[in-house]
């Protein structure tokens, strides 16, 4: 069985400041920073807490090799915001390019549970696994290209 977590797509770090943490990354010469498409594009969701996931804010950046992520989670219940106050800032998860369907049953099998995950209407989305414990940090999977109709 081939493994999901074979196409890195980004690096997602959780931050107190996102605004802050932009600055300072600019101020290297990373840049530019741009927002994430609106969370309110996953239809089909399933997260803990909806309204905490609804106000994370992400900012993200593409580099020559990867992509780098920013998030500034709220102040309600949510994995990230978990993950800050635990840990402080830092690398959340580490983010693949892969078939979600695929990437869920292969990782299933291995024996990893699914933390969190969402779907937009074309079939694009996100997968996270409760990876935290064992690796030290979440691993997710991500389809950016469109299920075909």
């Amino acid at each position: 069985m081939t493994s999901p977590f074979q196409r890195l797509h980004h690096v997602c770090l959780v931050v107190h400041d996102i605004d802050a943490a932009v600055a300072y990354y600019e101020g290297l010469g990373i840049g530019p920073w741009q927002d994430y498409p609106p969370l309110s594009q996953f239809a089909d969701l399933n997260v803990p807490d909806p309204e905490a996931f609804a106000q994370l804010k992400y900012r993200y950046v593409d580099l020559d090799n990867v992509q780098v992520q920013l998030c500034e989670p709220p102040r309600l219940d949510c994995a990230q915001r978990r993950f800050l106050d635990t840990h402080g800032e830092g690398v959340f998860h580490i983010g693949f390019e892969s078939d979600l369907n695929t990437a869920t049953a292969q990782a299933n099998a291995s024996g990893l549970d699914v933390l969190m995950s969402g779907r937009r209407d074309n079939g694009t989305g996100f997968v996270y696994f409760d990876t935290l414990d064992q690796a030290g940090v979440v691993w997710m999977c991500r389809q950016t290209k469109p299920v075909p109709s």
